[in-house]
């Protein structure tokens, strides 16, 4: 599991004061590259000069408490699941504070080639990632 800390931006919250359903999609894409900091280059490097990329092919969302500004956000992401070209990411996000789950995700992508956007084999480096941190 690796840890993402972050602030509720004024910028996240709706109408109501509370953090807009859609920004838990950029969250969880924030702590994907964050998942892969450990690779040389990072995220940036794997998608700009290997062209390898993780097109989101699913995503499932459970919301069960309110974020707001001002709070803190933690997000814990681990590899849920592993294929031979795909794996799901889930992602807990917790309010800091207190450590009750705001919302969780599971986001399955498909290792593809961004020049052909076309699925490929997993970059040996990039699954050692995922396997480190996939869940019991």
């Amino acid at each position: 599991m690796i840890e993402l800390v972050r602030p509720v931006k004024f910028e996240d919250v709706d109408a109501a004061g509370i953090v807009f359903f859609g920004k838990y999609a950029s969250y969880a894409h924030e702590a994907m590259e964050h998942f892969f900091d450990g690779l040389d280059g990072g995220y940036a490097r794997l998608i700009l000069e290997r062209h390898v990329g993780f097109p989101a092919v699913h995503l499932d969302v459970r919301y069960a408490s309110p974020l707001r500004y001002g709070d803190t956000l933690r997000i814990e992401t681990s590899t849920a699941k592993l294929g031979n070209r795909s794996a799901v990411l889930r992602y807990r996000m917790k309010r800091a504070s207190d450590g009750v789950v705001c919302a969780e995700l599971l986001h399955t992508v498909v290792t593809s080639d961004l020049r052909t956007i076309q699925s490929c084999d997993m970059p040996d480096d990039v699954r050692a990632i995922f396997s480190a941190h996939l869940e019991a």
